[in-house]
């Protein structure tokens, strides 16, 4: 009995940080939103990397704070292009401005998002879209949301009715993954109806844990652009693994999320 108690409230207790976190969220979405609208001109890399710090840091001085008083023993991931397994505990994993580019060139493709990690495993993601003003959250073992609705993944079940969708990891990709992400949108084109290619990773895996497209596939990548979109599309009812079709984790050096029932096709033709 008292294990099933403790349970209990561990799932109540959590369900509460979620909503505290979304509020986290969407605050600093709001900041961003007032910062978006013209395009930023740059002419270097420096000034390329200083416009996306200013975004970032208008978002973490509301989020750093509001995250760290609902968990103030949690860890802080410093950067979002990291990878790799955490150390043992909770840890925030905070993309303050995921697609940060997209934001600078007037673009509307970009989110707030923020997810807490517990030994490793995401228990609670909220990803937030300032300009639809849409907030996709998930909860593990309660199921994905968006807005209050109950999201699920696609039920198609053959990949040339699929649309698929990948995108890339991060500026100055090694050689090789260039070239492997080259070769599989390729096999992509050949075997699926539409193939999608954009940034960032995470509004493709939002839209495979609503069912609008069935597939998105990734090399390499960042635990803050993938650990959200994991959650999200696993409580929706969808499959992740690697591109072998192997289970993932933040160490894999592939990824692969879809509904169940094109997941192995699409493990075929990535694999190929």
């Amino acid at each position: 009995m008292s294990e099933t108690l403790s349970a209990t409230d561990a799932a109540t207790s959590d369900a509460d940080l979620l909503e505290q976190t979304t509020i986290a969220v969407r605050a600093a979405g709001s900041a961003l939103r007032e910062r978006f609208g013209e395009v930023v001109r740059y002419q270097t890399r420096e000034e390329l990397m200083r416009a996306l710090a200013a975004n970032d840091d208008t978002a973490l001085d509301i989020l750093r704070p509001s995250l760290t008083r609902l968990r103030p023993d949690a860890g802080w991931v410093e950067d979002e292009l990291d990878g790799g397994a955490l150390p043992p505990g909770e840890w925030w994993v905070v993309d303050p401005a995921e697609g940060n580019v997209n934001h600078l060139h007037a673009l509307p493709e970009w989110a707030v998002t923020a997810t807490l990690v517990r030994e490793n495993q995401p228990v609670l993601t909220v990803v937030h879209l300032p300009l639809t003003g849409e907030t996709y959250t998930a909860l593990a073992g309660a199921g994905a949301h968006l807005d209050g609705r109950s999201l699920h993944v696609s039920q198609t079940a053959d990949l040339d009715l699929s649309i698929v969708a990948t995108s890339q990891a991060r500026p100055d990709e090694d050689g090789k993954v260039v070239q492997r992400v080259g070769a599989t949108i390729t096999a992509m084109l050949t075997d699926a109806l539409v193939v999608r290619t954009a940034v960032p990773a995470t509004l493709h895996l939002l839209n495979v844990a609503a069912g609008r497209i069935d597939a998105f596939w990734q090399f390499s990548g960042a635990r803050a652009d993938l650990l959200p979109g994991a959650l999200l599309v696993t409580e929706a009812g969808g499959r992740i693994s690697d591109a072998e079709g192997r289970p993932w984790t933040p160490q894999s050096e592939s990824f692969l999320a879809a509904a169940p029932g094109v997941h192995a096709e699409a493990v075929t033709t990535l694999s190929r």
